[in-house]
């Protein structure tokens, strides 16, 4: 762990905005999820809840890729009951309770000219929205393992045509710093975006982030951001970081992530997120 902003003596969070991918989970390979929580971490995440810290997932997943990670947490109350969890999808542009799935908020915008925007540099490049509860519409197959649910092909005009709240672009034959000298070239005026770990884009609302989805949990809580702690690995984990009051980025994270964050704890397989927890539950 390299030094870094410690929290004052005695603060504890009450709020946990945990990143799924490289944070709670690691990977089969490069880019494929491995559905399973180490026990180390499980642990910790319980530990936390059960000293009643809220415990909320934030990450650029649908909430049908997040609900199952969350069943892998169970949480439960004292008398055993499934605690209703916070889950801030898709990047803070879908906000749900659950269990069961309750869509509390969620943010649309018109991408239709963005989306344009990137095919014109990218025409090989596949585009997804999602379909709520089901899986992804989208106009080419990605590579297996990145999207879950079922996937239905149609047409970027289809896919375009009605306010969504995050399209998904993928170009398995670029990389991650070609998107990211794309987005300066082209603006994208009117649209918010991320750029992955490969190249993936996100794009989402102007003004829609982890930060923003969980400035509205937090408020629903009756929690302030300075007594929130968020664990993450991503460019998309820059805006969390930012607005809680501690930040705490996995190890193996690029430089730009890790510099944005108050302290780097260990890798996702060292279980940094257990041992962050660990400092107070």
């Amino acid at each position: 762990m390299r030094p870094g902003a410690q929290p004052p003596q005695g603060w504890t969070p009450k709020l946990v905005a945990l990143d799924i991918d490289g944070t709670l989970v690691r990977w089969v390979d490069d880019v494929t999820p491995r559905e399973e929580i180490t026990a180390p971490v499980l642990d910790a995440v319980r530990r936390a809840h059960a000293a009643g810290a809220h415990v909320v997932l934030a990450s650029g997943r649908s909430p049908h890729g997040m609900t199952p990670i969350a069943d892998l947490l169970d949480l439960r109350d004292a008398g055993g009951e499934p605690t209703r969890l916070w889950i801030v999808a898709a990047n803070g542009a879908v906000l749900v309770r659950y269990p069961p799935t309750e869509v509390v908020h969620e943010e649309t915008f018109d991408a239709s000219v963005a989306v344009r925007a990137v095919l014109r540099e990218h025409p090989e490049a596949a585009v997804a929205v999602e379909d709520r509860g089901r899986g992804y519409r989208l106009t080419a197959e990605f590579p297996p393992g990145e999207l879950s649910g079922e996937m239905t092909i149609t047409s970027i005009e289809d896919l375009v045509a009605e306010p969504v709240s995050r399209v998904i672009v993928r170009d398995p034959g670029a990389t991650a710093d070609d998107f990211v000298s794309l987005t300066d070239r082209l603006g994208l005026h009117g649209t918010d975006y991320v750029v992955g770990w490969t190249a993936w884009l996100d794009l989402t609302p102007v003004g829609v982030s982890k930060a923003s989805g969980l400035a509205h949990v937090a408020a629903a809580l009756g929690v302030d951001a300075e007594d929130a702690l968020a664990i993450g690995d991503g460019r998309n984990d820059l805006e969390m970081f930012a607005w809680a009051g501690r930040s705490v980025c996995m190890g193996q994270a690029i430089d730009e992530v890790r510099a944005a964050a108050d302290v780097v704890t260990g890798s996702v397989d060292d279980d940094g997120a257990a041992a962050e927890l660990g400092r107070y539950f």
